[in-house]
């Protein structure tokens, strides 16, 4: 329903709803009324009924309405490129060996075709009106002009929520022009296959390919290498599950290596080097694809996400979905979901890793990130956790202009170019961050949530289990 006619045409329908809800609000009858102002109550509550409540729909459909390019205009550079698939399968065998290494029992995965990855430089675009047209020049000219107005050595790898199987680079460009603007550096956003035409480990490969590419420019490419001292892995929702099964990769190959030596593959025809980014900065991340959380259901009050049991439900047959030959869950085959390069709540380390920054409402994944959070912290690493009070999923980019999706832009931004340019001076902590006063309260990252690792592998089996039987009656 991303069609402007669409969305009017909804919410003239759901006119009595939304009076509803504005009274409910002005009056302090809503349990959100004390932590909401009015605009942040319209949009929450409007997107969950959108998103729970609108017609039936295909999985084709909804993918195509995420789609839609409403091309580059305002402030900000895009240049288009394609990153050549290399001749060699030597990092596709190395990412299989790597999933198996970390497989558990019967878990079974399709081989995907080793392609090109399309991608988007991104870069803030200044002293331009905000409906200035593209300028009608090359790519590599758009590249140039964008390096011109680049004042740091950041380099975000930037995967777009969605899902795994919405969105696109084209549709998150005011976002990533911003994150752009407020590191000052340049954003590389990667066109990762979507599921369920192209399930379980395609969007990974083609994370890692991306990867290697910006260390390792291939012939013809318009960028330098770029070290991985400047790389920071970012994303929103499921961009973040990428950019942590990407991590988890790595850290997997740099197990798996001589000890003391870094671990190298063929990759366009040289043996290069697989070394670890400088950091990672999340926003909501999306851990646990079994959805077992609590979270899930305590926290719905503050969230817009629909729950796990009409997920699906609500999606008509359609040429993509449900697949051929038949599987359990849209991303992967209903054995694969708690596999750590799946879910990487389910990885058993993380010791290693660069500094990671999260952040998080007091929303339905919450409780997924603050399990990592703690266990990450507990093996060494650097962590750095943020929640905001009252504050739904990835609230920055859906409320803008919101007090507390500024802040947290702010504070993401500050470990950004920490993680870059200071690496030495982040240091692991946890904050929670009261709602409309925006006061911060330090929590103690040790104790986020109190729970086990195995009672949370034991609710993630037993979640997958019901997503296999479901998917079998349906």
């Amino acid at each position: 329903m991303n069609s402007p006619l669409a969305i009017l045409k909804f919410l003239v329908l759901k006119t009595p709803f939304i009076l509803k809800t504005a009274l409910f609000h002005a009056f302090s009858l809503s349990p959100t009324a004390s932590k909401w102002d009015l605009r942040t109550a319209l949009v929450v509550n409007i997107v969950r009924e959108m998103l729970g409540n609108s017609p039936p729909s295909t999985i084709s459909e909804q993918q195509a309405d995420t789609l839609r390019d409403p091309g580059v205009k305002g402030k900000m550079w895009v240049s288009k490129v394609t990153m050549p698939a290399p001749s060699e399968e030597t990092v596709l065998d190395l990412l299989l060996n790597t999933i198996d290494a970390l497989k558990q029992g019967d878990e079974s995965y399709s081989r995907p075709a080793i392609l090109a990855v399309e991608a988007e430089w991104t870069g803030y675009r200044a002293d331009v009106a905000d409906n200035a047209p593209e300028l009608s020049i090359s790519e590599a000219e758009k590249y140039e002009n964008m390096m011109k107005e680049v004042t740091t050595d950041v380099t975000l790898l930037y995967f777009h929520g969605g899902a795994l199987y919405l969105m696109d680079p084209c549709t998150q460009r005011s976002a990533v022009s911003k994150y752009s603007k407020i590191t000052g550096g340049r954003v590389f956003s990667v066109r990762y296959r979507l599921a369920p035409q192209n399930p379980f480990p395609a969007a990974l490969l083609d994370a890692f390919i991306s990867y290697l590419s910006l260390l390792y420019p291939p012939e013809g490419a318009i960028h330098d290498p770029v070290p991985a001292s400047q790389i920071v892995f970012t994303g929103d929702s499921a961009g973040a599950n990428i950019s942590l099964v990407l991590l988890q990769t790595l850290l997997q190959i740099h197990r798996s290596a001589p000890t003391g030596t870094i671990p190298t593959v063929i990759f366009h025809g040289k043996e290069v080097e697989i070394p670890l980014p400088a950091g990672l900065a999340l926003s909501s991340p999306s851990l646990d694809l079994t959805r077992s959380m609590p979270s899930t259901e305590t926290n719905a009050i503050y969230d817009y996400l629909p729950p796990p049991s009409i997920a699906l439900a609500k999606s008509n047959p359609c040429a993509i979905w449900p697949a051929n030959p038949p599987r359990a869950y849209l991303y992967c085959e209903g054995s694969m979901l708690c596999n750590p390069l799946v879910s990487p709540l389910s990885a058993e380390s993380w010791a290693g890793a660069p500094p990671i920054f999260v952040v998080s409402g007091e929303e339905m994944l919450a409780d997924e990130g603050k399990a990592f959070v703690q266990k990450a912290a507990a093996q060494g690493v650097t962590v750095v956790w943020e929640q905001y009070e009252a504050m739904p999923h990835c609230f920055a980019l859906l409320l803008e202009g919101n007090p507390a999706g500024a802040m947290s832009f702010d504070t993401w931004a500050e470990f950004v170019k920490r993680a870059v340019q200071n690496p030495e001076e982040i240091v692991t902590g946890a904050e929670f961050i009261t709602a409309k006063t925006l006061v911060r309260q330090p929590v103690d990252v040790s104790n986020l949530i109190e729970m086990s690792d195995e009672v949370i592998l034991g609710r993630m089996n037993k979640s997958r289990q019901e997503i296999i039987e479901r998917a079998a009656t349906n």
